[in-house]
């Protein structure tokens, strides 16, 4: 059996569970003629099941949530009785109590109603006779139908989330199918309150984001305005939580929802070996990429940084990039220096920090002093971190983070890497970083064939062999006997493999001019094939 991952259509959330004014509305209720009489402030109770009852003791046999149905034959003449009737109702949480006028009462009972009206317990009176049967069976009908309802998509959803897991698929599919399931905004957060990952209609969960602290800690301890909470954990470690955001369905429903994605993310976790730490990571990069690529606008993205965890009020950001750190090491050394931010590898060998520091901090000595920190943690002496000139504006920060990307790829594999400052930047990389940053246009594309042609059309082995040459040749200025060092070849056999290229590509590499023409030919096919 295969599971396909195609997505569902957005389920349509269920009806709120009946309530006293909604079984007031009934048809079959209104041909009686019902009238409140008293605790109308209540009537949006819910309705858990209908209950015919005439025993004046009728309160020991409820469980709570019932609307009983009555016509007060064995209360009538005696007010004691009509009072502690409907006390009994109350102290067993009724949802309300029907009571059906005729011989034993032609008209609603005082006592009754003010005792009513006291405790908050609806009371409604049916001015024309009424099969209570009718009733029992319009209600229990529609609460056995949803019971199924919401049975069926209990299991509905934990058959799609189960074979999403089975397929492999990410959290973030799981999350799209709890969201078209639950049609409201769906939220994961760590203990405290830092959103790992969300799913929803875009629009929707940026508001949800948009104050996200103060949202989450306002609606932690309540269920109320569809706000649904599920926790994440195991083995009697809790370490997170999912949240259905402003879910129209009755309460029950979304519990039932946010318990069934609860198990599948535990499940996820479990299978895959990951952690809520990852889960961290996976959002840091998410967000991260979407900065770096500017698909998203970066304003459209606020919400999501701030609800991550990353300050970005009146802040000043520095967008760095760092080859050869892992991202672990690179988040280890930012809460060694008690620095804010965050850490997402962006490509292989490739990490993005993202710092954000108050407006007084000395932006370059900070980030100088994590580039230290993070050479002296590795122990790798080409590490390289690259930077861009600190944002003050978070629009700016896209462009910062593309910027410090183009630095380090600039110096990735330079062999003067090894005399470049702590931090490098854009002044750093001189021409080239000019070349990299022009390397997709066609006419630099163009430039760099023909410049080369002689070495890059030949299939041979000796093409690569002396392009390799020319590569080192041109890095260190010339200069033979650094050269042949480096290749382990004889002065003599440099000089003839220099010579073959001077003859394939019909240049005199002695001549300044030619010799910075080819150079730069080379450095914009280097970094195309970067």
């Amino acid at each position: 059996m295969t599971t396909t991952l195609e997505p569902l259509e957005p389920a349509e959330p269920l009806e709120p569970a009946l309530s006293v004014r909604q079984v007031l509305t009934l048809e079959r209720v209104l041909a009686g003629e019902p009238e409140v009489v008293a605790g109308a402030g209540q009537l949006d109770r819910p309705v858990r099941w209908v209950h015919v009852a005439e025993a004046p003791d009728v309160g020991v046999m409820l469980s709570g949530g019932e609307m009983v149905l009555t016509t007060g034959v064995l209360l009538a003449g005696d007010e004691d009785k009509q009072a502690e009737y409907i006390r009994s109702l109350h102290r067993a949480e009724a949802a309300a109590v029907v009571l059906g006028l005729g011989r034993a009462f032609p008209a609603p009972p005082e006592v009754m109603r003010r005792v009513a009206e006291r405790c908050g317990l609806p009371m409604v009176v049916l001015h024309r006779p009424f099969p209570f049967a009718e009733l029992t069976e319009e209600v229990q009908s529609r609460l056995v139908r949803r019971k199924f309802a919401a049975v069926s998509l209990s299991e509905a959803v934990r058959t799609a989330l189960t074979g999403l897991i089975t397929a492999g698929a990410p959290l973030q599919r799981l999350l799209d199918e709890v969201a078209a399931h639950s049609a409201c905004p769906v939220v994961v957060t760590n203990l405290a309150h830092r959103v790992l990952a969300t799913a929803g209609e875009r629009p929707a969960v940026d508001d949800v984001l948009r104050d996200w602290e103060r949202i989450a800690r306002q609606a932690g301890g309540s269920e109320g305005d569809g706000w649904i909470r599920a926790e994440l954990g195991g083995r009697g470690e809790r370490w997170g939580r999912i949240v259905l955001c402003g879910y129209r369905g009755d309460t029950a429903t979304g519990r039932l929802l946010a318990d069934r994605a609860a198990e599948a993310l535990v499940l996820h976790r479990m299978l895959g070996g990951n952690s809520a730490h990852t889960w961290e990571e996976q959002s840091a990069q998410s967000l991260l990429t979407d900065l770096v690529s500017g698909v998203v606008p970066a304003r459209q993205l606020l919400p999501r940084a701030r609800a991550a965890g990353l300050p970005v009020n009146r802040r000043t950001f520095v967008p760095l990039v760092v080859r050869d750190g892992e991202p672990a090491q690179l988040e280890r050394v930012l809460r060694m220096l008690g620095l804010p931010g965050i850490v997402a590898e962006l490509t292989d060998g490739a990490t993005a920090v993202l710092l954000s520091l108050a407006r007084d901090q000395d932006d370059a000595a900070l980030a100088a002093n994590f580039a230290a920190r993070v050479r002296s943690e590795s122990g790798a002496a080409r590490t390289v971190v690259a930077a861009a000139d600190a944002r003050t504006a978070w629009d700016d920060v896209p462009a910062g983070l593309r910027e410090a990307q183009h630095v380090a790829d600039a110096v990735a594999d330079s062999s003067a890497a090894l005399d470049l400052p702590a931090v490098v930047r854009l002044r750093d990389v001189h021409l080239r970083g000019l070349v990299r940053l022009l390397r997709d246009d066609p006419q630099v594309q163009s430039f760099a064939e023909r410049e080369l042609d002689g070495l890059l059309c030949g299939p041979d082995d000796e093409a690569g062999a002396l392009l390799a040459v020319l590569r080192t040749y041109l890095a260190t200025g010339r200069n033979k006997s650094r050269t042949a060092q480096l290749h382990h070849v004889s002065r003599p056999a440099l000089y003839r493999r220099l010579e073959a290229i001077q003859a394939r590509l019909g240049v005199d590499l002695d001549d300044f001019e030619q010799a910075a023409s080819v150079h730069i030919a080379l450095l914009a096919h280097d970094a195309q094939q970067g």
